[in-house]
């Protein structure tokens, strides 16, 4: 597959401080990265050197296939982004508001049609933004950043501040984005909920360093456990301790025991569990979500 962005131990040192450090990560084209990382982790300001806002101490940013420090004006007219909230003018229509960014990016004033059309705004294009929805502007600052027909669109905190059907539908359209225009999406936010839901591949960047990055489905099955309802946990609990199956921690008062052992080991356990008198309504695989993974990378900091 094509690839859209390539980050190549990225750095940025400002005073004594190394605010990004080595960061290294690539994102293909029709696929949704989800970047991630606890409140001053460095997601910022990686974006901002993915963008060229600000210049990198050293490393290398390459947007489908040019450096953007040799090759820039091309390297940036790949990209569509948002960085933090949509800059729209609210006494403008939504129409104006295109046309304003279309004259200052030479773009024809044809495209607004196509890409209000792309974010379903094609109807609401004559009225003021200041009577839009949360989702309507974020939708119009989308389309804006998809003014030229970018090859990689990178959003910082696309569903920020919306209700569950706004977020939904920001979910629908970047997934068709990515799909039926083969775009690469580029995703910095906190929902880590959402993020697994939409994106194809994560980064999770904390003090500056990419800790993990890969498929969101590898890296949440990355850690094996088997989850047991049982009648009497205490007693399963020692049962495990004494067979060497390493026992998660039960939350208190419930009746449900993990163990951190695969599914093909888990036979043994049971028969053990049947042995003992212990009763067992359900013995199953649990799978970590990607929130649990975040707080075991990053200590559990607040994502932000």
């Amino acid at each position: 597959m094509t690839i859209a962005l390539e980050a190549a131990s990225l750095t940025k040192v400002i005073g004594d401080r190394t605010i990004v450090d080595q960061a290294s990560f690539l994102l293909k084209a029709g696929e949704v990265f989800g970047f991630l990382g606890p409140n001053g982790a460095g997601k910022t300001t990686t974006i901002r050197m993915l963008v060229g806002l600000i210049r990198p101490t050293s490393g290398s940013v390459t947007i489908c296939g040019y450096d953007i420090r040799r090759e820039f004006e091309k390297a940036m007219r790949c990209i569509g982004c948002i960085v933090e909230t949509p800059d729209l003018y609210r006494f403008m229509t939504g129409r104006e508001n295109l046309e304003h960014f279309a004259r200052m990016l030479g773009v024809r004033n044809g495209e607004i049609l196509r890409v209000a059309e792309l974010v379903n705004l094609a109807n609401r294009l004559d009225q003021r933004v200041g009577t839009y929805s949360l989702g309507m502007r974020q939708r119009l600052g989308i389309a804006q950043a998809m003014l030229g027909d970018p090859k990689l669109l990178i959003l910082d905190e696309p569903a920020n501040g919306l209700d569950p059907a706004g977020i939904r539908e920001i979910r629908e359209l970047l997934r068709s984005l990515a799909a039926e225009r083969n775009m690469a999406v580029f995703i910095s936010s906190h929902l880590l909920a959402e993020i697994e839901m939409i994106c194809d591949r994560v980064a999770i960047i904390h003090r500056g360093k990419v800790l993990r990055e890969g498929p969101v489905d590898s890296l949440i099955s990355s850690q094996k456990a088997m989850e047991f309802r049982v009648s009497d946990v205490n007693r399963a609990a020692a049962i495990f301790h004494d067979l060497g199956a390493p026992v998660i921690k039960p939350a208190p008062d419930s009746d449900v025991i993990q163990v951190s052992i695969a599914e093909s080991e888990a036979p043994p356990l049971i028969a053990a569990l049947s042995h003992a008198g212990v009763d067992i309504y359900y013995a199953r695989p649990r799978v970590q979500t990607l929130e649990e993974m975040f707080i075991e990378v990053t200590g559990g900091e607040t994502v932000g």
